[in-house]
């Protein structure tokens, strides 16, 4: 039944767009998942209730921020939760095999399922009967008296028509094949799990154990070469940026923007130097792992260092140039990095048992906050922020953000104000989704506009808010451009 559930409202709520509909549709999905474990003799165990809850807590963002990119990674996420809470796996390898594995139960669970439905029916038919004549009964009784009500009373009849979802007969194949999609997920998430496939079973053989010298010598040398290039850095941070310049011939933004992408990279190649490093590191007893330890550790928290730094540069960029959506994700991510490295610093001290859930969780997490704190709306009061200072700001860009960036947008002076939200008001009037399929973005921009209507206000957007390239941005021979990704 809650797999019938599934693909009734994946048909009836899933047609007009993406909201808090997901979330309703998930939550039969994960009973009846939940249900067929019981059957199946599994324990609810810790780990399951964490990536479970986690799942469905991602199905928020949707809900929540009307901009698609936090919502498809929150959407992403939570597939990815759901299946590891299906197949509870603790290895990297399974981990990572765990978080797509529903997608290898779709074929077997059809059968499973006709022949669980099969069974059912044969058993029961006298009660199948019974409950499909009540259902029958149930829904001719609302439809007749639904109808007799929404026609004595309008305000009934407008919050019965808001609540029902608007289903046409020209949109009957897209519905069925949500329905279809619905069903099928629910009842590959019931038999997964039912009898989940055991990926931890698979391992990865460790790499042969190599000497001491021969193991410490290239990490040592790697831990100096970041130590004197840190060592610079601090003194940079300390207020020697004016010498930099002046013997580079770079500029404040310049030098913040050449350096941030190669110290991500540092920073991900750290992170696969790491891995190789335990593959190979030397097993042969106390002394080995207090060498691996102090080795490894050391080169962890110069890295933190350095992401440290790569975010302060970011930081002078964006106070340079401004706050993007690239911009914003890359740190993001640098940041997750961070958290990273200090997971396996403890596990170093603590055990490795828990770092692969716990780097997995960390993400998710992430992922969580990223959509919760609105990049969009963020991304524009950062920029309103900056105009405020520097009286410079790029409206074309901030035209394009979703209607999340509506409140920081809304106190821009005229004519930007009504430059930056000509799009989005133009969105939000052409769209007609229903309260299911709207996030609260987008219904909270709706409050704040209204019924506006911009007007002569937009006639010369162009070039409107741009300021003075060389006094606002640094360097008149670094002209700015708001597409440059870096």
């Amino acid at each position: 039944m809650a797999v019938l559930a599934t693909g009734l409202l994946s048909a009836l709520l899933l047609g007009e767009g993406i909201g808090l509909n997901l979330l309703v549709v998930a939550v039969p999905a994960a009973l009846a998942a939940y249900f067929a474990a019981r059957a199946a003799a599994r324990r609810l165990r810790p780990w399951t209730a964490v990536w479970a809850v986690g799942g469905l807590a991602l199905l928020v963002v949707p809900a929540l921020r009307d901009a698609g990119w936090p919502s498809f990674l929150a959407i992403v996420s939570a597939f990815a939760l759901g299946s590891l809470a299906l197949h509870g796996s603790r290895s990297w390898l399974g981990m990572f095999l765990g978080s797509l594995g529903l997608l290898t139960s779709v074929a077997e669970s059809l059968g499973w399922g006709a022949r669980g439905v099969r069974d059912r029916m044969a058993g029961s038919r006298g009660r199948w009967g019974v409950v499909f004549r009540s259902t029958v009964v149930a829904v001719v009784l609302l439809i007749v008296f639904g109808a007799l009500f929404a026609s004595a009373d309008a305000a009934f009849a407008d919050v019965l028509g808001s609540l029902m979802p608007d289903v046409s007969v020209g949109d009957s194949p897209w519905r069925f094949f949500l329905g279809v999609l619905g069903l099928v997920g629910a009842l590959a998430a019931a038999y997964t799990a039912a009898a989940p496939v055991r990926w931890d079973g698979l391992t990865v053989r460790p790499g042969k154990a190599r000497g001491r010298l021969e193991w410490a010598l290239p990490l040592v040398v790697l831990n100096l070469l970041f130590a004197a290039f840190l060592a610079i850095q601090l003194t940079v941070l300390l207020g020697g940026y004016d010498k930099v310049m002046a013997e580079t011939d770079l500029s404040y933004a310049q030098y913040a923007r050449e350096g941030f992408w190669q110290l991500l990279w540092a920073t991900l190649l750290t992170l696969l130097v790491i891995a190789l490093a335990l593959r190979w590191a030397p097993r042969g007893g106390a002394r080995d792992r207090t060498l691996v330890r102090g080795v490894l550790g050391t080169l962890c928290l110069l890295t933190l260092v350095v992401v440290a730094s790569a975010l302060r540069r970011m930081d002078l960029y964006v106070d340079a140039y401004g706050l993007t959506r690239l911009r914003i994700s890359v740190a993001a991510v640098e940041l997750w990095l961070g958290v990273v490295l200090v997971l396996i610093m403890a596990a170093g001290a603590f055990g490795a048992k828990m770092l692969p859930r716990a780097v997995a969780a960390s993400a998710a997490v992430g992922v969580l906050a990223f959509g919760l704190i609105s990049p969009d709306g963020l991304i524009a009061e950062q920029n309103v922020a900056r105009y405020d200072r520097h009286h410079s700001i790029d409206v074309e860009y901030l035209r394009g953000l979703s209607a999340d960036a509506v409140p920081a947008l809304d106190a821009l002076p005229e004519p930007l104000r009504s430059c930056a939200l000509e799009e989005i008001q133009r969105s939000l009037r052409s769209s007609d989704e229903p309260w299911y399929a709207t996030s609260w973005g987008e219904a909270r921009a709706r409050d704040i506009l209204g019924d506006w209507d911009p007007g002569y206000r937009t006639r010369d957007c162009s070039g409107l808010g741009s300021g003075d390239n060389g006094s606002e941005r640094g360097d008149a021979d670094d002209p700015y451009d708001p597409y440059d990704p870096y």
